[in-house]
């Protein structure tokens, strides 16, 4: 069975005056797992208050003459357990391609993190028909060989639906989370697609995140802004226990 993970991934927002934030999450009682993931400044000052952290991106390489940039070592080292990578606003903002996302995910493994692979459509794809055929592209670009339950999370999150307030209908979740987990299956074997979680992300929000939890291969969800604040997050932690 696999238990669902809510990732609050707070992007470029955040102090440390969110800690208090942090502290109120990790008092809720909850049965589903929680994640967040702040910008790297606030990773080690957040660290051991009761809440999982992950890293947003991470560089290739351990380490390096790469200025601005940040290992999963170094997240590891600051306290991060997971990482973030390939999320479509570092693949549209700075260029990142689905053989780098790859090679991002195997850095994260290397320093024992896991990897939340980030996979979608542009609302151009999904007008044209070709949703199936760029998450499957994607899929094989993005995700390394060697993926296991233990290290690998796929988020859909469709473009056209983050921080937009429009998420897809049921129909459309299901039919992208049954193809995802199929195309994990045909590659790594199905025991370990049936064990690797699956989380939507697009405009989740209170009033709507029961109904998604609800649905067939939907096993948590990638949160952006109703991260941010206590008020809007516990609910949807709420939903997915």
């Amino acid at each position: 069975m696999r238990r669902r993970l809510v990732a609050g991934n707070w992007k470029m927002n955040g102090s440390m005056a969110s800690a208090a934030m942090v502290d109120e999450i990790a008092a809720l009682s909850r049965d589903c797992d929680v994640l967040i993931c702040p910008p790297f400044t606030l990773i080690a000052g957040l660290s051991g208050r009761g809440i999982p952290l992950g890293g947003q991106d991470c560089h290739t390489e351990a380490q390096g003459a790469h200025t601005g940039d940040i290992s999963a070592e170094m997240l590891r080292d600051a306290g991060a357990v997971a990482v973030i990578v390939g999320h479509s606003e570092r693949r549209t903002d700075h260029g990142e391609t689905d053989a780098l996302v790859a090679a991002k995910a195997l850095a994260a493994w290397r320093a024992g993190l896991l990897a939340i692979v980030c996979i979608g459509e542009t609302e151009a794809e999904r007008d044209a028909g070709r949703t199936l055929e760029v998450i499957g592209t994607q899929l094989a670009g993005s995700v390394p060989d060697g993926a296991t339950p233990a290290r690998l999370v796929v988020a859909y999150e469709p473009v056209w639906a983050i921080g937009t307030g429009r998420t897809p209908t049921s129909d459309q979740i299901v039919e992208v989370h049954g193809f995802i987990r199929r195309t994990l299956a045909e590659r790594f074997g199905k025991d370990a697609a049936e064990g690797i979680r699956l989380l939507y992300g697009g405009s989740v929000k209170p009033g709507n995140a029961a109904e998604i939890f609800a649905l067939a291969d939907v096993d948590g969800a990638l949160v952006g802004g109703a991260s941010l604040a206590a008020a809007d997050f516990a609910p949807i932690i709420a939903a997915a226990g």
